[in-house]
């Protein structure tokens, strides 16, 4: 699916975009993303980020335009998450290989097994589930972020992550982003009307409110205990009103298996 060159009768190049070959559009929310996309399965798509906050930040989504995981199917939820291992172990190759460094990338991963790959660096697997986590485009994007040992990894010495931040605030608005690319907009975020009808410039959000772990106190079990029954008997609850009939049954040794009745 990518995209190609031809050469005019006067010599010029000319780019040939994957809907100019005819190939149907793909959309994230309602930006039209597809010369973006690397990656398409029955159900989801990868693309390149607008706004990466490190090298190799991609996006998965699934191709139905869905707001929140709890919209997707169990085969969409499926597929989708399955996307995301492969891109995973895509990027690790591309990245995390041996001779693969900022400089040298060996794009046959240097004959290491894929595991091997993924174990030589980390990633940040990422969901802003709605507005209020932080998601700035209403369609389930998962983001996955390599983390390269010794170049964008996290320092072992420091207890928090920038990056989760960085996520939730304005070097993160993917929506802002698509929004002023589409818009072509100015510095003065003058307001327009999007493909969705709002009205205002995607805001980034979902900032975790900043506590000391001097300041967190370790709950005792018997308090543990009361919370995990009160899910426990919602679960119940669910079942009985069939809104799990789609999903496995979970109960208190782990799931699959049915919730004590």
């Amino acid at each position: 699916m990518d995209d190609s060159t031809t050469t005019t009768s006067n010599g010029s190049s000319k780019h040939n975009s994957k809907t100019d070959r005819g190939e149907k559009p793909i959309y994230f929310g309602p930006f039209e993303v597809t010369n973006q996309v690397f990656l398409t399965t029955p159900h989801s798509f990868a693309l390149v980020n607008l706004k990466p906050l490190l090298p190799g930040h991609v996006l998965v989504c699934p191709l139905r335009r869905a707001k929140r995981l709890t919209d997707l199917s169990a085969v969409e939820i499926t597929d989708l998450f399955s996307s995301v291992q492969k891109v995973q172990r895509m990027l690790a190759r591309y990245y995390f290989s041996v001779a693969g460094n900022n400089s040298h990338h060996d794009e046959k991963g240097n004959g290491q097994e894929e595991e091997e790959l993924c174990a030589m660096g980390s990633f940040n697997i990422a969901v802003q589930d709605g507005p209020e986590a932080g998601q700035t485009v209403s369609h389930v994007h998962v983001h996955v972020i390599p983390r390269i040992k010794g170049s964008t990894a996290k320092d072992v010495e420091t207890p928090s992550d920038e990056l989760y931040d960085r996520m939730a605030g304005e070097d993160g608005n993917v929506g802002g982003a698509h929004w002023d690319r589409l818009h072509h907009r100015n510095q003065n975020h003058e307001t327009t009307r999007d493909m969705d009808g709002a009205s205002r410039r995607p805001e980034p959000g979902g900032q975790f409110p900043s506590i000391e772990d001097s300041q967190r106190v370790a709950r005792g079990m018997e308090e543990m205990e009361a919370e995990a029954e009160v899910f426990r008997e919602v679960l119940r609850g669910m079942e009985l009103d069939g809104m799990e009939k789609d999903h496995p049954r979970v109960n208190q040794n782990g799931w699959p298996g049915r919730l004590p009745g």
